[in-house]
């Protein structure tokens, strides 16, 4: 809002206050009798009904012209703080700003700033994009990296995404020496720090006036079409990674500035499978790209209020922090070998072996099977998103996921389904399209089970496809959580490596061409137990035209969800298709299907592991 014409009013009453250490009568004023252009120096008090404002000695309160209330220092006689500090001018380090030993509260207050911008960021992305799978469903995430591509602090966005992005961001360093002011890079690149194709990174460097990188902005979002050999780009029976959909090797978008839309467009409209919805993925990358400034321009506005080398000193040290408290977690753990196997549906064994030690832990993969001829392959950073996600849960105070929580772990992952070949061709490259979403669930379940922590989880995303030619619809379904010692598994929910929304009914059913026929909770398929599993989900979709339908889940053959300390294992999912004639066809885990209007999918989700006996 503008300011109003300044006036200086009148006070209703006069009020004792504390003012610099002593009992002094300074003016009051009732907020609702003052009009726009209210000028009030400090020291003195506001009164509303909700709320009252203490105006200190040197500091003025405005009334602007939309009612809103502005609280302003003035410049005093030897304020040397009164000058902002911009990052092309950064001030020298002050006896106990903070940029060597960090303060309790400066700790707390910069964990909190930093995660707001990250949380603006996702706000912006939101607000700014077009798709159903950004603004309804919030498959999204942002978060904000130190200059050598380190996590900081994110939103509560997702975790499969977060732990990931890193490797991202550092590949763009490795690969792009010239960064420049005004650079913005594209990727999703599964074999540099990407998930699988549909996940789409933008990354922005952040730098000074003087050209010096200070910072990088990074989100990823999950664009329901990037093109395939089936709509969605999750085609459930893809071999190879050219069958997924376009692959973005490290493009740059901007270069100093100046965008290269159109050869983004070029790029996603080529190759064999190009995607069938170009304008959309253009769309959400402007909105990511948008996201990623407004996160730059917070922290510039930051640096200008705590100067560079406190913000980049609190980076360091709410690392640091994540490390002394991941530390402290495994030392409450007692010191010993923790290992267990699981089987995804094709019958690939992930096999994980925990070693604590102190305050360190080895984590080590060996024993999983190779690479499997689909596209259950996940990828080294997957693998270190799931890792970085459980130990983060073995701490128990709320603390920012950053790359502190990695520094006590060493993670072993020799060549296998976790960690494919980078063979260059993307028709030599392995499938990927369902690491990210299932294996990255397994990997969880192993690692808590390993440890006794908790109870399999549904262990899949349950993600379900359909689309034409013209279009392609993407969701993931919620089922049980594994119940734990502290008590039981919440039914409903998206667990471990996902945290997005389903699409609203009214949303989905306006879009698409789809009718929502039945969303419950699925009584009883929580594993029984001293707790109990947490309860999946059914969910029935009606089509109303021919469509392509794709299915890629988890848990629905020989590997039910495991309970823990003789706890019962959680119902296995289950995959029906309903014909029009009546007709009901089981599916397998993974499935493409022609339908036709009036065929209904239910989709019967699986529920949690119980712990202890029941």
């Amino acid at each position: 809002s503008r300011r109003a014409v300044p006036y200086l009013p009148e006070p209703d009453a006069r009020a004792r206050m504390v003012v610099t250490g002593r009992f002094s009568v300074v003016p009051a004023f009732r907020r609702t009798r003052l009009r726009p252009g209210a000028t009030i120096a400090g020291p003195a008090v506001i009164g509303e009904t909700v709320a009252t404002t203490v105006v200190d000695p040197g500091w003025t309160a405005a009334v602007l012209s939309g009612g809103e209330l502005l609280l302003e220092r003035e410049a005093l006689a030897g304020d040397t703080d009164a000058e902002p500090r911009g990052p092309e001018r950064p001030s020298a380090p002050r006896a106990g700003d903070g940029t060597s030993v960090s303060n309790p509260v400066d700790l707390e207050i910069f964990n909190n700033r930093f995660f707001g911008i990250a949380e603006q960021m996702g706000i912006t992305l939101r607000n700014t994009s077009g798709s159903v799978n950004v603004k309804e469903r919030l498959d999204f995430s942002c978060a904000i990296f130190t200059s050598a591509g380190n996590l900081v602090v994110n939103a509560p966005h997702i975790p499969v995404h977060l732990g990931a992005m890193s490797e991202t961001v550092k590949c763009v360093i490795a690969d792009n020496p010239d960064l420049g002011p005004g650079d913005v890079f594209v990727t999703n690149d599964p074999y540099r720090g990407g998930s699988h194709l549909p996940d789409i990174t933008v990354v922005t460097p952040v730098h000074d006036r003087d050209g010096r990188l200070l910072f990088f902005t990074a989100s990823r979002a999950h664009h329901a079409e990037v093109g395939g050999i089936s709509p969605g780009s999750m085609p459930p029976f893809s071999r190879n990674l050219a069958e997924e959909g376009v692959l973005i090797r490290n493009f740059r978008l901007f270069h100093r500035g100046r965008g290269r839309f159109d050869e983004l467009r070029s790029l996603l409209s080529g190759g064999p499978h190009p995607s069938r919805a170009v304008e959309d993925n253009v769309s959400d990358v402007a909105a990511q790209v948008a996201a990623n400034r407004r996160g730059a321009a917070d922290l510039i506005r930051l640096i200008e209020e705590r100067s560079l080398p406190v913000v980049q000193a609190y980076m360091e040290h709410i690392q640091a922090a994540a490390e002394a408290k991941m530390r402290r977690a495994l030392e409450s753990l007692e010191d010993g070998r923790y290992e267990l196997a699981d089987h995804l549906d094709d019958g690939s064994a992930i096999h994980s072996t925990v070693e604590i030690s102190g305050a360190r832990a080895r984590i080590d993969f060996t024993g999983t099977d190779p690479v499997v001829p689909g596209n259950l392959n996940a990828n080294r950073a997957i693998v270190t998103a799931a890792v970085m996600y459980v130990m983060r849960c073995m701490i128990a105070e709320d603390i920012p996921l950053n790359q502190g929580v990695l520094a006590p772990i060493e993670i072993v992952l020799p060549q296998c389904l976790l960690n494919p070949p980078d063979l260059g061709d993307p028709v030599r490259c392995a499938a990927v399209a369902g690491g990210n979403v299932e294996t990255s669930q397994r990997v969880v379940d192993v690692l808590f089970g390993a440890l006794g922590v908790a109870a399999a989880s549904q262990g899949t995303m349950n993600n379900v496809l359909f689309g034409d030619a013209t279009f392609g619809y993407y969701e993931t379904v919620c089922g049980g959580a594994g119940a734990t010692a502290k008590g039981p598994g919440a039914d409903a929910v998206h667990t471990h490596m996902t945290n997005t929304r389903l699409t609203d009914p009214e949303v989905l059913e306006r879009r698409f061409p789809v009718r929502l026929r039945r969303f419950a909770v699925r009584r009883g398929s929580g594993g029984e137990g001293a707790n109990r599993g947490g309860d999946g989900v059914v969910r029935e979709i009606e089509f109303l035209r021919p469509l392509e339908l794709s299915l890629l889940t988890q848990r629905r053959g020989d590997w039910p969800p495991y309970g823990l300390a003789g706890g019962q294992p959680g119902s296995i999912g289950r995959n029906i298709l309903v014909r029009t004639n009546g007709e009901r066809e089981v599916l397998g885990w993974a499935t493409h299907r022609a339908v036709f209007a009036g065929d209904r999918l239910v989709l019967e989700t699986p529920g949690g592991g119980g712990y202890g006996r029941p």
